[in-house]
């Protein structure tokens, strides 16, 4: 995991670069830096509008007295796009805005639920120690305490 996002970190700095260059050889560094600016700005106008919306879903299921787990992952996902959007760049903003668009969040974030391993079950102590004993404590201030 380290080294994935050791290339990460590495490997897209370097593509924005070269985005940027690259669209300011065809439009002029202005025009790119006004892009670019106009995408952080944009961008963030719909992330509110989004984030809005995923608030009022999630506390119209939490009202149904279901678990809003959707909408929490959901807002995962827009608080990423806002980073991926404010960072400067195009090929981030593209990212972004990919995860502003609702079918895509949503089925980027079933995708990543149907890899998730779920575990259930009870708790399981990972000590094998046999002299821990697990057990809950109890305080009334009924009983008279021993000392």
């Amino acid at each position: 995991m380290f080294r994935v996002l050791f290339i990460l970190f590495l490997l897209v700095p370097l593509i924005e670069i070269y985005f940027l260059i690259k669209v300011a050889d065809v439009i002029s560094a202005g025009w790119t830096i006004f892009a670019v600016v106009s995408t952080a700005v944009i961008g963030a106008g719909l992330l509110r509008i989004q984030g809005a919306s995923t608030l009022l879903r999630a506390q119209s299921s939490l009202a149904k007295g279901s678990l809003p787990a959707m909408e929490m992952m959901e807002g995962f996902a827009l608080a990423l796009s806002g980073v991926l959007l404010l960072t400067p760049g195009f090929f981030t903003d593209t990212f972004g805005f990919l995860l502003l668009i609702p079918p895509v969040r949503r089925w980027l974030i079933s995708r990543q639920l149907q890899n998730a391993t779920v575990v259930q079950g009870s708790y399981t102590s990972r000590h094998s120690d046999p002299t821990i004993i697990e057990g809950e404590v109890v305080d009334s201030d009924d009983e008279p305490r021993l000392k």
